[in-house]
């Protein structure tokens, strides 16, 4: 690989070895490296003939589509500073976050130009709305003349699940080296065709997608995810990656009649991160895609990617893995200096060229989550003799018991066990006696296979007796949030209502 410290010209690899080859698929359109390549220097000609410059922010508002990436590319090659929307957010978040970074304009899909138009009118800083095809037809920018690697190159906004979203700008260099040893530690290559079905704006797919056009290979988009769609796009595009959380490859393994009708033997493996993955999730999932599923963790400030299963050796159940080389991990004590031993609970911190240099305009959050390069996480793990991590929770989430710490992913994995339980989650809520109480969200393999005396029954036969579900209720599907992570602050909502009732 060439040296590439530019993120907007990732693909240069790609055009210059294979360039007739497709990068972005999406029904039947072909987008080939050559012309991804054309159409991204016009859409960093468009903005340059807009007055964007070096450090310019860029909104981008899109639903999934192959016109984000020639935008994504773009906006960066002009200099600028990407910011990805998440369309299923409010306006009223989305009119915070452009006005936060300051974004000059915004970049439009095909089904969001008015609400692009809207958002601008109430944003003061947004100075245009460019409707996707206008940037092509303005003439292709040339190249940078020089640019500095260390300047942030997307921004990106956390969920804000805990207060308003965030800004995380990311690095040319850190993003780079993020997709780069992605690309190494999964052995990506020209061969592999991806399946992008979750948001573009979010981290997982991001990361997929660069990983992916950095090693030459093919992205096929979805507009969201579908699991008979995805399951005849497998076939259609022969499809070698998946990647998702574990309640989709669930709802994949579902469709048994459209299974019986498609080839999906070309998929190679998958990966899943976000929530556990079971025995029989791996073993089904084997055994009809006969390909194995790998866990891992990231978040968007700290790389994003941070810990992986390896593709090929060991893989522990559980496990999100070790860290990727060149990522420094610890995991602190409540003090954030002092390294726990191995074994025991610590909040995991993280250090690698892909964190965030700091929080855009929160110089206090920065000072507390940042120190020396390292980022506090706020996620609980603990690590085994191999240096393999499990996810335990976030410290937000820690259920204090009658002084007694219950990790809510411990509880989960505990109630997995039982051969009924297909699917758990566990949140705590205030109990006037015990300070709070676990609460268990559980999906049977079918109804009416165990009830809430058993599974209680079961969980003392194996777990500490503090740590049980005081309340079991059983629900038909995990809720889901718009990343296809279990919707936890429903599920929050829910637990403090059964409690107080």
């Amino acid at each position: 690989m060439t040296q590439i410290d530019h993120l907007g010209y990732l693909t240069d690899d790609a055009v210059r070895l294979y360039p007739d080859r497709p990068a972005l698929r999406q029904g039947d359109a072909v987008i080939t490296y050559s012309q991804l390549d054309e159409r991204a220097d016009r859409v960093a000609g468009w903005l340059a003939g807009h007055g964007v410059r070096h450090g310019t922010r860029v909104a981008l508002l899109w639903s999934n589509d192959i016109g984000y990436v020639e935008a994504l590319l773009g906006v960066m090659r002009a200099g600028a500073v990407a910011v990805p929307l998440n369309v299923r957010q409010n306006d009223e978040t989305l009119e915070y976050v452009l006005s936060n970074s300051g974004s000059s304009g915004i970049l439009a899909g095909p089904d969001a130009v008015d609400r692009a138009r809207e958002l601008s009118a109430h944003t003061p800083s947004c100075r245009f709305v460019a409707e996707p095809d206008e940037p092509q037809q303005a003439a292709p920018l040339a190249r940078l003349a020089s640019h500095d690697p260390d300047a942030p190159a997307m921004q990106p906004y956390t969920s804000g699940s805990t207060g308003r979203p965030k800004g995380v700008p990311l690095t040319h260099r850190g993003q780079i080296w993020c997709a780069d040893i992605v690309r190494k530690c999964y052995l990506f290559d020209e061969t592999d065709v991806a399946l992008l079905a979750a948001p573009l704006f979010h981290k997982n797919a991001a990361m997929t997608l660069k990983s992916m056009l950095l090693a030459g290979g093919c992205c096929v988009v979805l507009p969201g995810f579908d699991p008979v769609a995805v399951i005849q796009s497998i076939d259609r595009y022969r499809v070698t990656y998946l990647s998702g959380v574990p309640a989709m490859y669930r709802m994949l393994l579902s469709q048994a009649a459209e299974l019986a009708n498609c080839d999906v033997s070309s998929v190679r493996f998958a990966s899943a991160g976000s929530a556990p993955v079971t025995v029989d999730l791996l073993e089904e999932f084997q055994r009809v895609f006969g390909a194995p599923i790998t866990e891992g963790y990231g978040l968007t400030e700290g790389g994003p990617d941070v810990l992986l299963t390896p593709r090929w050796g060991i893989s522990k159940l559980g496990s999100l893995g070790l860290p990727l080389p060149g990522c420094e991990v610890q995991l602190r004590a409540s003090d954030g200096v002092t390294e726990v031993p191995v074994g025991e609970v610590g909040e995991l911190w993280v250090r690698n060229p892909g964190v965030t240099p700091g929080y855009h305009n929160l110089p206090g959050v920065t000072a507390e989550r940042i120190r020396d390069g390292w980022l506090a996480t706020r996620d609980l793990m603990r690590r085994d003799a191999d240096g393999y991590h499990y996810f335990m929770g976030r410290s937000d989430d820690l259920i204090n018991v009658a002084g007694e710490n219950v990790y809510p992913k411990e509880v989960e994995q505990l109630l997995l066990r039982h051969a009924a339980v297909r699917d758990v989650a566990v949140l705590g809520a205030s109990d006037p006696v015990k300070g709070a109480i676990p609460v268990a969200f559980v999906v049977l393999t079918e109804p009416g296979a165990a009830t809430a005396d058993e599974l209680t029954e079961f969980f003392h036969s194996i777990g500490p007796h503090y740590a049980y579900p005081r309340v079991i209720e059983f629900i038909d599907e995990m809720p889901l949030a718009g990343t296809g992570k279990p919707d936890r602050a429903r599920l929050q909502a829910r637990a403090s209502a059964l409690v107080t009732a």
